[in-house]
């Protein structure tokens, strides 16, 4: 079934997102597609700022799938400063995509 992980992240800024998401890609910069990721299952990945701070959506095939990229992105998230971030996760009804 799939997810959607949300990460409400206050004091998040652009760069801190920036250099999470190079890390994330192994260096290439922030993803173009959904190939860069560096596991599979990833639907679609929404990130934007907020008055105070940052916000990403991720829809993912499985909450299996997701938790193989939280193994990943929570270690990175905290070396670059972004402490106690708790995704949350809920269980998708429909999704639409181009």
């Amino acid at each position: 079934m799939a997810i959607v992980a949300i990460f409400e992240m206050p004091g998040m800024t652009q760069a801190q997102y920036e250099q999470s998401a190079d890390k994330v890609t192994g260096g290439r910069g922030p993803a173009k597609s959904l190939a860069d990721w560096p596991v599979p299952g990833l639907i679609s990945h929404t990130s934007a700022p907020t008055p105070n701070g940052w916000f990403v959506a991720d829809v993912w095939e499985s909450e299996e799938a997701f938790q193989k990229f939280g193994e990943i992105i929570i270690p990175i998230l905290r070396e670059i400063g972004v402490a106690d971030v708790t995704p949350k996760i809920y269980p998708v009804f429909n999704v639409v995509t181009r």
